[in-house]
């Protein structure tokens, strides 16, 4: 062969591979991309761009087709796009759903794709992304005894927390969309996105029932009721950032301690606020998130499941440039008593601060436990001591700030009775087993509008012994504060109980708990 010769053949072979290459990347074809542009939302390859760092995507899997030889020509990169880059200058993993071909089923081959990014980043120590929007698995292929058996896309949703998962939710996301994404840490919806085990045609014809879409998995039922959703976006590009920002608080893999940055200028310069922003009765109202605006590094609070659970604030913050998980009542709702879904809410996030070494701040003001038969019927003693097991279970610094009232067997459950490393009480903390208030009627059974000079006498022997003196008198707390003094507490705190032996890293015994329960 002559090299003229030669040189004509590695012009066919550099032809053929740019015209394959541009078959992958023209995805579903024009038409069914301009019906997104249309729609106003991105197709996958746009999301995969927006997630990483300009110019750190490689990707992996792009001339991966069905294994169907009929549809070799109309599933380039099988629907699934993968690869690997950086977000935030951390190497991570993705898998985006292409709903332009197929609508994103999975196939044998896809299912091949999504398992080599898992097992990458497992092994690697790399977070891993869901960019999830699928009709589910890919049918007739996967029809009759041979599509069941075969068994060679070695598929897995269970899992250890080791790395990150980060699912983000658009449009329809059914079959392995929805359990990556119930399987992940961190869960965003788009508005208008539906996720559920089957759609709700194929709901409709096995139930005879018409079914609303939106009704039956949409953004605000996982958002309002199962708690699945940790956060809601408007936009395709508001949901990838949320999930960067969330990365942005984690370490890569659970045996680091999350990443330490700047702090903000000013931080703290508000303490002075704190004796005004909760008021001294402890019937009146206030918004805790202003307390921990003024008390964490300024704009840092990023809030989980903020629609869910809303008695409980929870949500990861930074104290000194540091990632630390909070915990806290909020008396806007409910007045602060903690119900079902907020057990559910405080444990999940114990889970997932325990698992990837962030150090937990209770930040307390409760009447204690929700109580009645709409409580009961919600399970809640079962769900109290499913929080209380999971606290039990935690290895990373825990710090307890006791704002204001504190009662009952919440009072262990928000860090209190030696759960955690380090304990302050504010100077008008008051601790008791219920409300003074209460417990007159349970003990004595007196009536304030029949006897109003009884009740105030058993009111103050009930009262007794409340205040956080009386409980610092017996070491149940280490520290009585000057609500001013709380950030400067906060932070001690976490450098005396920093895990100096292993780097800041916990034992992980929460890294088996379910996502979702």
């Amino acid at each position: 062969m002559t090299i003229d010769n030669l040189r004509d053949e590695e012009i066919g072979l550099e032809a053929r591979h740019i015209e394959r290459r541009n078959a992958a990347l023209a995805m579903g074809g024009p038409k069914k991309l301009k019906q997104r542009v249309d729609a106003g939302v991105l197709n996958a390859r746009e999301r995969v761009a927006l997630l990483f760092d300009e110019g750190t995507y490689r990707e992996s899997g792009m001339f991966a087709t069905s294994a169907v030889p009929a549809d070799h020509n109309r599933t380039p990169a099988d629907g699934k796009i993968t690869g690997t880059g950086d977000v935030f200058g951390r190497g991570t993993a993705v898998i985006a759903y292409d709903f332009t071909v197929k609508g994103a089923s999975s196939s044998s081959v896809s299912n091949k794709k999504m398992q080599h990014m898992k097992d990458l980043s497992q092994r690697s120590g790399v977070p891993m992304v869901y960019l999830a929007e699928s009709t589910g698995v890919r049918m007739p292929d996967v029809m009759g005894g041979m599509g069941m058996g075969s068994g060679n896309d070695r598929t897995r949703f269970l899992r250890r927390r080791e790395t990150p998962w980060a699912s983000a939710v658009f449009g329809y996301a059914f079959g392995s969309a929805t359990w990556h994404s119930v399987s992940s840490d961190f869960v965003v919806f788009r508005k208008g996105a539906v996720m559920a085990v089957s759609s709700p045609g194929l709901v409709s014809r096995a139930t005879g029932q018409e079914v609303d879409a939106q009704e039956l998995g949409g953004w605000k039922m996982h958002a309002q009721v199962t708690g699945i959703a940790d956060a809601v976006a408007d936009t395709d590009e508001e949901a990838i950032e949320l999930v960067r920002k969330f990365l942005s608080y984690l370490p890569a893999h659970n045996k680091e301690a999350p990443p330490i940055v700047p702090v903000p200028e000013g931080s703290g310069s508000r303490a002075q606020e704190l004796r005004n922003l909760v008021p001294e009765s402890r019937s009146k109202v206030y918004d805790m998130r202003k307390v921990i605006a003024c008390v964490a590094d300024d704009d840092s609070l990023f809030e989980l499941k903020a629609q869910y659970g809303k008695s409980l604030i929870t949500g990861l913050a930074r104290f000194g440039g540091r990632t630390v998980g909070i915990i806290a009542n909020n008396p806007m709702f409910k007045g602060g008593a903690i119900d079902a879904d907020a057990c559910d809410k405080a444990t999940s996030f114990l889970v997932l601060c325990d698992s990837y070494n962030i150090p937990i701040v209770f930040m307390v003001d409760q009447p204690g436990f929700l109580i009645g038969l709409e409580a009961e019927r919600n399970k809640i003693a079962g769900k109290v001591i499913n929080w209380m097991n999971a606290l039990s279970l935690v290895t990373v610094p825990k710090v307890t700030v006791m704002l204001r009232k504190n009662y009952g067997q919440a009072f262990v459950n928000m860090g209190g009775s030696e759960t955690a490393d380090a304990v302050a009480a504010w100077w008008s903390a008051e601790v008791s087993f219920m409300d003074p208030s209460s417990a007159v009627g349970v003990v004595y059974g007196v009536d304030p509008a029949v006897n109003p000079e009884e009740y105030q006498a058993r009111y103050e022997e009930m009262a007794r012994e409340t205040t956080a003196y009386d409980i610092a008198r017996v070491y149940g707390v280490h520290e009585v504060i000057d609500p001013v003094d709380t950030r400067d507490f906060v932070l001690h705190a976490l450098s005396a109980n920093y895990r100096h032996r292993t780097n800041g890293v916990g034992e992980h015994l929460l890294s088996n708990w379910p996502t979702s329960y």
